[in-house]
């Protein structure tokens, strides 16, 4: 643990590369059953920070936070045709429960619109019982075939959001606003850039009517779905009967909308920040912003750390004193830069001494000669500087790695060699779709938000195509 002598080179081996940054960095490690995995405190640590920042938007929008149940009656998920048959593949079924054989089968939950909209048809009767606004923090179970820590394992965690509406433009509005909550999410907390775009009908979410993403590139140059909202029309409603009398007293049936956010996310945390020293954590997120290491245990030492330790504390800064007298400066060193803590303070003699800390940064280890008395303020605009070039950085890799492609040879050129996203002209056409994915492994991603109709040829079969779409090869 935290021997970062043997870990591997981001660049070389990147998929070992990620594995062993978070079994080292104690993240996370692998759970006893195939494809499950157990999330250590310093993990949890990051999704809390994100569950706080999330939440705080998610209330001042009027959603509540509920819970619902983690068993679903099978036949719940045959009520919607496309939604059954998107999931059919990953359903975890229980068939045996108490000793006995069940009735009917219980499905552990892969998402809750099912379970949730029954719920809904028995509150909604008139127009006065909307909006329904639900969030839940919970759990969800997909039997994935093939697993890796974080960004695809048979168990996650997540927030899923469920409104009902009286109108389209109102369901619609939530939906927009959930996917402007994710970018600013990832670009303020996570120092994440990325393309807001909608997803094509066969990449879109099984039974929704349409589906909006957050789609960020990774250093590897493949693409992470990062977030959705999705638009579900009354797909569900009219399934579930969530009706309701309007004020001319005529049955309507409710506008829906699903949107989530998942574990997942930090995966891609780890892969867009981390170096080959291991985690880079941007401020916002990290359990520990701050982490005094004391040259040597020596009496006037620690109490000048625990002087600056009050003092950051004062200030809100989270910080913790690495005050163990069984482990080697050097050691202490590689394990807080594994771990990715974004400021450290060293203290020995001379500072004492001198009054002051020796400040290093993990971003770019810049390191600077503090004198206590200024100390408070330096550290908290360093957290700020750290926390813009870190998106900065990311910002640059993003627009470094994202081509504007005219030509299929180039297209399967770029996708043999870095990747990255490439913008090419699309029919629209699913066969090309398809057969793109066939040959080079590379998916629409999306259409994105802000495209503009344009004059062109389908980069596949040459067809008059209106819009450039986002493509990348994906997790």
């Amino acid at each position: 643990m935290y021997e970062k002598k043997n870990l591997p080179k981001r660049d070389e081996i990147f998929s070992e590369w990620y594995t062993r940054v978070i079994l080292d960095a104690q993240l996370a490690e692998y759970g006893p059953v195939k494809g499950t995995m157990i999330i250590r405190p310093y993990g949890y640590a990051i999704w809390e920070n994100l569950q706080k920042a999330m939440d705080k938007e998610i209330k001042a929008m009027g959603v509540e936070n509920a819970y619902f149940p983690l068993f679903i009656p099978e036949s719940f998920l045959s009520r919607e045709k496309d939604h059954v048959e998107g999931f059919s593949p990953e359903l975890a079924v229980v068939t045996h429960a108490g000793g006995e054989e069940l009735v009917e089968k219980v499905v552990v939950r892969p998402t809750s619109e099912t379970i949730m909209y029954d719920t809904y048809s028995k509150w909604v009767e008139s127009w006065r019982d909307l909006p329904i606004l639900v969030n839940q923090w919970n759990n969800v179970v997909r039997w994935e075939k093939r697993t890796a820590l974080f960004l695809r394992t048979s168990e996650f965690l997540w927030q899923e959001g469920h409104t009902a509406h009286a109108t389209h433009k109102e369901s619609w509005d939530y939906v927009k606003w959930a996917m402007d909550m994710y970018a600013k999410i990832y670009r303020e907390n996570y120092a994440i850039p990325g393309i807001v775009g909608r997803k094509s009908e066969s990449e879109k979410f099984a039974g929704a009517v349409a589906t909006l993403t957050y789609e960020s590139l990774m250093p590897d140059g493949k693409a992470l779905q990062s977030g959705t909202s999705h638009d579900l029309g009354q797909n569900f409603s009219k399934a579930f009967d969530i009706s309701f009398q309007d004020k001319e007293g005529q049955k309507q049936f409710v506008w829906q909308t699903s949107w989530g956010f998942s574990t997942r996310s930090i995966g891609g945390l780890i892969m867009v920040h981390g170096d080959d020293q291991g985690l880079k954590l941007p401020p916002m997120l990290a359990p520990t912003q701050v982490v005094i290491i004391p040259v040597v245990n020596d009496e006037n030492i620690i109490k000048h750390c625990e002087e600056i330790k009050s003092l950051l504390l004062e200030k809100n800064i989270s910080v913790k004193f690495d005050s163990r007298d069984d482990e080697r400066l050097g050691f202490k060193i590689n394990k807080w830069e594994l771990r990715g803590v974004p400021i450290r303070l060293e203290i020995g003699k001379n500072e004492v001494a001198a009054d002051s800390a020796t400040v290093v940064r993990r971003d770019n280890r810049e390191k600077t000669s503090v004198e206590k008395k200024v100390i408070v303020n330096f550290i908290s605009e360093s957290l700020q500087s750290i926390q813009k070039d870190m998106y900065d950085n990311a910002v640059k890799f993003l627009e470094d790695n994202t081509h504007i492609v005219n030509d299929y040879a180039e297209f399967k050129s770029i996708m043999e060699g870095n990747r990255g996203f490439l913008k090419a002209m699309w029919c629209e056409n699913a066969d090309c779709e398809d057969k793109i994915k066939e040959e080079t492994k590379a998916s629409t991603r999306c259409l994105p938000i802000d495209s503009v109709e344009e004059q062109g040829k389908c980069i596949y079969c040459g067809k008059e195509a209106k819009h450039r779409w986002v493509f990348a090869q994906s997790y």
